[in-house]
């Protein structure tokens, strides 16, 4: 990741999926394709014309709907996300200028920011945090064609379901005359504009803020930051509510309530001894919220709310979320976040292989073994530190997979 370069860009040098919202269930990433590519096609365009798609748009996008090997390449190598959360977040916010880039422009459309909240409920800082990471506020938006890119991964074994609707929803586009050919371009997995939206997110989602006639994700700031809001709301998000909040934990408290799934009242976590960041007594409230620890418990912690949960709607990549919210919060005032309470060794990415061949020869789930630890190796770490009668944190250690041996 280069400093002040912009997230969109960065992917096309990663191979990392900006936007990668909740959607059908995947294959192993390891799957292969096995099946006619010509004969899926033409079944597709079968499909397409019944849905409502005219032959004359098939025929604009002919030459387009091909296989493209390179796709599947980036999709399988995404591999930025395996950062622990302090060098992602050191890099995509505190050292990046974001912060104060974001701040400026939410003074620049403070009128118009004032309408979405107002029309939607979510705050500028909220959208302007996305703005910042998807795209350096528009600067990078990508310049390939997505038609080829969600027809190559909606013929692909790992996420063919979500790329087909995609893939289909991006000719409706075209159909209905929201876009011409020229502007269906954007990042490798076929996203649109300085959001980084989906075709199905600009059929959905878009609005006309500008009230020019027709909804710009590329070129309109009113009609990018209105079509956030509204996607952000209907992904659940809660007016008026927090999404995240830095916390200090103490030495000793029960770490298996640590976790993304489990939520307890704010007047529960004073109780074991969390605090502000800088050491104040937490608010005694009835809010549900979940203690996140990116790094263990030794690491940097937060309080996530209800909202946390619309940015893991967002993009399902932990570190990713954990930084897009940070960022907000850092929007809204906050400072830069603390390392934690003593020296967190990130297992390399070999260890990280290692325990994963560990844990899925024991039967867990860990999805693919990438070194990349995710939720789902997240979870089995837990099960197993608690077998081991270790704080239970959910965070993988060299200790761990030396017990696992």
């Amino acid at each position: 990741m280069k400093n002040r370069l912009g997230f969109a860009l960065f992917l096309a040098f990663t191979g990392a999926s900006a936007l990668t919202v909740a959607a059908p269930a995947s294959a192993p990433a390891n799957c292969r394709n096995t099946g006619d590519f010509g004969g899926w096609l033409d079944a597709f365009k079968r499909e397409a014309v019944i849905k409502g798609v005219s032959r004359a748009t098939l025929e604009s996008v002919e030459s387009d709907l091909r296989f493209e090997p390179s796709i599947i390449s980036k999709d399988r190598g995404q591999g930025v996300f395996g950062q622990p959360f302090l060098e992602f977040a050191g890099r995509m916010v505190d050292k990046s200028g974001r912060v104060g880039q974001g701040a400026t422009r939410i003074k620049k459309y403070g009128d118009i920011f004032q309408r979405i909240e107002t029309k939607y409920g979510v705050p500028p800082s909220v959208i302007t945090g996305f703005w910042a990471l998807e795209t350096d506020f528009g600067a990078n938006s990508g310049k390939s064609p997505i038609i080829p890119a969600l027809t190559t991964l909606a013929y692909d074994c790992r996420r063919g379901a979500m790329f087909r609707e995609e893939l289909m929803a991006a000719l409706q586009v075209l159909e209905q005359r929201k876009l011409p050919k020229a502007e269906l371009i954007g990042a490798w997995a076929g996203e649109i504009g300085q959001m980084q939206f989906l075709p199905a997110h600009y059929l959905n989602h878009g609005v006309d803020f500008d009230g020019d006639g027709k909804v710009d994700l590329r070129n309109s700031a009113p009609d990018v930051l209105a079509s956030t809001g509204n996607l952000l709301k209907s992904m659940g998000w809660r007016k008026g509510e927090p999404w995240l909040q830095e916390v200090s934990v103490p030495e000793r408290m029960p770490w298996q309530e640590a976790d993304i799934s489990i939520q307890h009242p704010g007047s529960q976590w004073a109780s074991w001894g969390v605090k502000r960041a800088d050491g104040r007594a937490l608010a005694s409230d009835q809010l549900p919220a979940s203690l996140i620890l990116p790094m263990g418990r030794n690491g940097p912690a937060f309080l996530a709310y209800k909202n946390f949960k619309v940015y893991l709607e967002w993009n399902q990549s932990f570190v990713y979320a954990t930084t897009a919210a940070y960022l907000a919060t850092r929007l809204e005032g906050a400072g830069q976040v603390n390392r934690g309470n003593g020296d967190v060794s990130p297992l390399t990415q070999a260890q990280g292989k290692e325990l994963q061949q560990i844990l899925s020869a024991r039967g867990f789930d860990v999805g693919k073994i990438d070194g990349i630890i995710g939720l789902k190796t997240r979870t089995a770490v837990k099960a197993m530190q608690i077998k081991f009668s270790m704080p239970a944190d959910s965070y993988p250690t060299a200790e761990l997979i030396e017990r696992l041996r």
